[in-house]
């Protein structure tokens, strides 16, 4: 079993964290919500806990939705990547 989830930021979620990943090392299953509190308390002093408020996700290649974050179960080996708003088409 893989004890870590890889975050992927893209666009501004990328800009303001100053890095295009994370890992985040898990003991097992995290919500989503716990997810995005681990991401951002990475990077505290940025952007980012605000540009994540604003992100979908996609757990793996699935949207992660509008469900509660905190009943979406990210589990160990999983990547969830944080894609922000995009204008244009």
């Amino acid at each position: 079993m893989t004890n870590v989830i890889e975050v992927r930021y893209w666009a501004a979620a990328k800009s303001a964290a100053g890095t295009p990943s994370d890992q985040i090392e898990v003991d097992g299953p995290l919500s989503l919500a716990e997810v995005v509190r681990r991401a951002a308390a990475l990077h505290a002093d940025t952007r980012l806990p605000e540009v994540l408020k604003a992100c979908s996700a996609l757990i793996g290649d699935r949207p992660a939705g509008t469900g509660d974050p905190d009943g979406i179960e990210v589990p160990p080996g999983s990547t969830v990547e944080f894609l922000p708003p995009f204008a244009g088409g």
